[in-house]
């Protein structure tokens, strides 16, 4: 009979990593099988229908190297588990600096009304919606995107706190609305480095990954551009940084008028998040 070693050994047959390889059955077992971590260790054994769950499971990953939150439906993201699928961006540990400076700044100013931009899965929203007491809209040009993000919303229990609206940027954001902050995760990755992207993130929307320019920096101009229409007087802009972009997107945001513009490095020492507000 298969053994828990032996659909170990059909992910790191395929090239995966055994310490990752380890974590992604510990993943299926837990999502296929309803064993927890405890269980295994106490002794409990899987049947063998079980098993075989997690077999095929994992040889779907092995063959198509679909990531392994996909064929879980959930993705992990500053210490919760967010609902994911093709249409959304898997929720990156990077992203948790974003979400923290925004939220460090909401509670440092008494914000009350933010709006994250190209929202995808709603991670930022609704974290950012259960960490401070600011109402946080979230846009998106995908409507697959917004359902996922409004599933989110209502596992959460945010009703109200962060709500969900489909915007190609601010085309469906009223001339009366006013936000304190901006923030964004956009895309940023330039087309031309498509060719030389891992296998695994081809899986991820093509529309929330690429940009057309060469640079990358299409949608920090959208975004800045028009902010000051829509921010109230001193608001914020928050940006996830791609590698190499932080001084052409601080270039930008100065020439739409936005001041002591800081940059926040991730732990790989990548310059990772940018913000501002209005002068």
């Amino acid at each position: 009979m298969t053994t828990i070693p032996d659909i170990v050994k059909i992910l790191t047959d395929a090239g995966i990593e055994p310490n990752e390889a380890n974590i992604e059955v510990k993943l299926l077992i837990e999502h296929f099988a309803g064993y927890t971590l405890t269980d295994i260790l106490m002794g409990k054994k899987l049947t063998a229908d079980k098993l075989k769950i997690v077999e095929e499971k994992a040889v779907l990953r092995a063959k198509t190297r679909q990531p392994i939150q996909y064929i879980i439906g959930l993705a992990d993201f500053m210490g919760e588990k967010f609902n994911v699928n093709p249409s959304v961006l898997i929720p990156r540990d990077e992203t948790e600096f974003l979400v923290r400076q925004s939220v460090e700044i909401i509670k440092d100013r008494g914000y009350s009304e933010v709006l994250d931009m190209c929202t995808g899965s709603g991670c930022i929203a609704c974290m950012i919606a259960r960490l401070t007491d600011a109402r946080v809209l979230g846009v998106d040009v995908s409507s697959d995107a917004i359902h996922t993000a409004f599933s989110n919303m209502e596992k959460f229990k945010l009703f109200n706190k962060a709500v969900f609206r489909k915007s190609d940027i601010y085309s469906k954001i009223r001339e009366d609305e006013r936000f304190d902050m901006i923030v964004s995760n956009p895309p940023y990755i330039p087309p031309q480095i498509k060719k030389e992207i891992q296998k695994e993130v081809t899986f991820e929307p093509d529309l929330a990954l690429y940009t057309k320019d060469t640079d990358g920096l299409e949608f920090y101009e959208k975004i800045t551009k028009d902010a000051p229409l829509f921010l109230n007087k001193n608001g914020y802009l928050l940006f996830e940084l791609g590698i190499g972009q932080s001084r052409q997107v601080a270039e930008i945001m100065q020439r739409y008028g936005f001041c002591d513009i800081k940059v926040l490095k991730d732990l790989a020492g990548i310059d990772r998040v940018i913000y501002g507000h209005l002068a």
